[in-house]
């Protein structure tokens, strides 16, 4: 991979510059405020910049979200973005020494900032498993947030999820390293369109990806907890997909709180230049996780050690930490020598080079530069704009795909007309959001709940509805005044008081019951309850979220009472689960005649949720199917379970069953994929090395009446001499659509399929691969065996 070196002389600027453009100081809501309808700059951001003659980024000025306490009526207007950077920008460059200032913002599911498109998690994402989808989606939240005056988002998609406890599993694509290697790929192709080096133009933007390395390994699916795991498997998990976004020339990476064996990752060496930089080749920036430095302390004994040895790790920006505001007497008291800060400097202002915002007017550190190329002066957008427009069927699309059907497909597509939509999610949109979204909108045409959903699809008079619990716990039951069953609408009086009571007398009522339930991952404002998600306290009843670990992931019993109300009525039982994380589903599975689960999709999942119960509302549409990006747990305290734990045939003797439903489990049972063969059957590790490839063809079969889109998984097991390989890995995947009848489809396994990811990239060595379509764990009697020699 090229290098990339900015054109400026750092090490010729003063030193509290140099200090200043590794610096990424305040909070961006605080350094610009919406004052009577204009933005203004504060004092405390006039400081800074004074302080160091300038700031390398900051972070947030769109960010809207109960964490920074943006609303509606307090932060920028989506169509006044552009002039509230301008604002900041004019401060920086005429007090500063003329070095412009890098816009970040948060993009973990499209752009959190008042008017961003919230998408579906990466969760739902790794559900439809379409890498060209996530391109297009990459390229469209880029395009929004350029057009903004946004040049740098930060983007989840490293951690690879290895524990259903941990609260970001939404972040995650999955449990498989494979999947969430492509994905993050896509996303970065799409969202900076610019080859290792290249330019970003002014379409796209620069991401830094986050969060290298081993976040989801983390002790007990404790949030920001040690990863005691060995090189191996930090090699072959969890650093294969900063490998992909590192090929795809991502700008920057995030460093993760957590550490691996002890070594924190924002200190460790071994993983910021050794494996990034000196293996890899890559040569971008590396920004660390807010106040991570800071946090450093706890290993070192104070902020300047702690500034130390994040610099000498290879740290080029930091995060709100004051520990990096001291590098100047860090330096002057001989903890690290000057050159390092050069260097991390030059790679800041390198971004700032790739993305057009130096240019040629002369200064004093003899560099040429002009005034940022950064879209400042350009007219305001208006608000929804052609973009956003664009982002909003793309997310749409995203949520048809990620909606999984686990079982019950002889009942789909539904022919009730009439039905009951009970459970706590039936009729509440901010459990179809995900963590870390912005305000919605009061006019929000493209949102929809189930229940809003099944009306337009339905009719009001064709749809009731009664929560029937809540998330966590049972409704509490109101008393009721003597004459309740006389009433004009027993079922209204009665759905108040007696929740579980209305759920059997609604479902009596109609032809079917959807039950809807989950989790939520809603977050409140300090002196409010909000319809979204987002860094501050979670709502009473939140299951999700950063900091939001659960000790036990099964559905809880309020919640399955509810479906057992429902299938008291003797009518068919729907349920659909809206959630991020997995879930144990095997009593619900026990319960109801059909079960969906839908990642978190955004505002109109609602939508795509209820085309999955009874079919596209436009008959020309063809259906979509989402497979699941993570395999069920059996039960409480049965973990780990992902497919590809290593082969152990050891069990608890308390639950003999370790996994429910498999990774990939979703495919319409009209449809079956076949291994034909697998060419050549042998290659040499040279070849592999050399760029060699085998192409798998798989043979697709339908009984369907019609065409349906689907994702199609070629699985394999990895023997490779001395090492105890794992169950089951993802060697492909692609999205098709599949024709009534028979057809054939081609991949190819290359490297990253069959060569070894212990050190955290693919390497050709000897081993044998079985290869299989089934979804079983053991590779059937008839798979493929592909031999890498020596």
């Amino acid at each position: 991979m090229p290098t990339t070196h900015s054109s400026i002389a750092t090490a010729r600027l003063p030193l509290p510059v140099k200090v200043g453009q590794v610096n990424q100081r305040l909070k961006g809501w605080e350094a610009v405020r919406w004052v009577d309808g204009a933005p203004q700059v504060t004092d405390v951001l006039r400081a800074e910049v004074d302080r160091f003659g300038g700031i390398g980024a900051l972070y947030g000025v769109l960010r809207a979200d109960p964490w920074s306490e943006v609303r509606w009526h307090t932060g920028i207007p989506p169509e006044r973005s552009v002039e509230a950077y301008a604002a900041v920008q004019d401060c920086v460059m005429s007090r500063g020494e003329g070095l412009p200032v890098l816009f970040v913002e948060e993009a973990p599911h499209g752009l959190m900032a008042l008017g961003g498109t919230t998408l579906p998690v990466n969760l739902a994402l790794g559900a439809t498993m379409d890498a060209d989808l996530a391109r297009e989606l990459g390229e469209a939240v880029a395009a929004e947030a350029r057009e903004r005056g946004t040049h740098l988002l930060l983007v989840s998609g490293l951690d690879v999820l290895r524990d259903p406890r941990w609260g970001r599993a939404e972040e995650c694509f999955g449990e498989d390293p494979a999947i969430a290697a492509m994905l993050v790929e896509a996303t970065v192709r799409g969202m900076q369109a610019a080859a290792p080096g290249e330019p970003i133009d002014e379409s796209h933007v620069a991401v830094v990806a986050k969060h290298l390395a081993g976040q989801g390994a983390g002790i007990g699916g404790r949030n920001g907890s040690g990863a005691p795991i060995g090189r191996r498997e930090l090699g072959e998990i969890h650093l294969r997909p900063a490998f992909a976004a590192a090929r795809a020339g991502v700008a920057g990476f995030m460093s993760a709180y957590n550490d691996v064996d002890g070594v924190p990752c924002t200190g460790s060496r071994e993983l910021l230049t050794d494996t990034l930089r000196e293996e890899w080749g890559w040569d971008g920036i590396v920004m660390s996780d807010g106040g991570a430095i800071d946090l450093l302390a706890r290993a070192t004994g104070g902020l300047p050690e702690a500034a130390a040895l994040a610099l000498s790790a290879g740290v080029d920006l930091s995060l709100w930490d004051r520990s990096y505001t001291l590098l100047e007497d860090v330096i002057g008291a001989g903890l690290v020598p000057e050159p390092l800060l050069d260097q991390a400097a030059s790679r800041v202002l390198a971004l700032k080079e790739r993305l057009g915002l130096l240019g040629a007017t002369s200064d004093a550190a003899g560099t040429d530069r002009t005034a940022p190329a950064d879209g400042a002066a350009a007219a305001a957008p208006t608000w929804p704009s052609d973009r956003s427009r664009m982002t909003v069927h793309l997310a749409h699309e995203a949520a048809r795909r990620a909606v999984v059907v686990l079982s019950g497909e002889d009942i789909l597509p539904l022919n009730a007309r009439k039905v009951a939509v009970v459970g706590p999610n039936a009729d509440a949109l901010h459990s179809q959001l995900g963590d870390y979204a912005p305000p919605r909108p009061a006019e929000d045409p493209p949102a929809a709940t189930v229940r809003e959903a099944l009306v337009e699809r339905l009719g009001a008079l064709q749809v009731s509805c009664a929560r029937g619990s809540d998330l966590r716990s049972a409704l509490v039951p109101v008393e009721l005044d003597a004459g309740w069953k006389d009433a004009a609408d027993p079922v209204a009086e009665v759905a108040a008081a007696l929740p579980l009571t209305a759920v059997t007398a609604l479902a009596q009522n109609a032809e079917a019951a959807i039950v809807v339930l989950g989790g939520t991952s809603r977050r409140t404002y300090e002196d409010e309850f909000a319809d979204n998600g987002a860094a501050a306290g979670p709502a009473a009843d939140t299951t999700n979220g950063e900091g939001v670990d659960l000790a036990q992931v099964a559905l809880p019993e309020a919640q399955l009472d509810v479906a057992r109300a429902a299938k008291e009525a003797g009518r068919p039982v729907i349920a659909v689960v809206i959630d991020g994380r997995p879930r144990v589903l095997a009593d619900l599975m026990g319960i109801a005649d059909a079960v969906l689960l839908a990642p978190f999709g955004g505002p109109s999942s609602g939508r795509a949720i209820v085309e999955a119960l009874y079919g596209p509302a436009d008959a020309s549409a063809t259906p979509v199917r989402g497979v699941l990006p993570v395999t069920l747990p059996a039960a409480d305290g049965v973990w780990p379970v992902a497919q590809d734990e290593r082969l152990d045939a050891a069990r608890y003797t308390d639950h003999p069953q370790v996994r429910g439903p498999l990774l990939g489990t979703g495919l319409p049972s009209g449809v079956g994929v076949a291994l034909v063969s697998a060419a050549p059957a042998e290659l040499s590790r040279t070849d592999l090395a050399d760029g060699a490839s085998v192409q798998v063809t798989v043979r697709i079969t339908s009984s369907l009446p019609g065409p349906v889109d689907v994702p199609v998984i070629v699985f394999g097991r990895r023997r490779e001499p001395g090492i105890v390989p794992r169950t089951r890995m993802v060697l492909a995947a692609r999205r098709t659509v599949v024709e009534p009848g028979a057809s054939e489809l081609v991949l190819d396994l290359g490297l990253d399929a069959l060569g070894s990811w212990a050190s955290g990239s693919p390497h050709a060595v000897p081993a044998q691969v079985e290869v299989w379509t089934q979804p079983e764990l053991a590779p059937p009697t008839d798979a493929h065996r592909i031999r890498v020699t020596a």
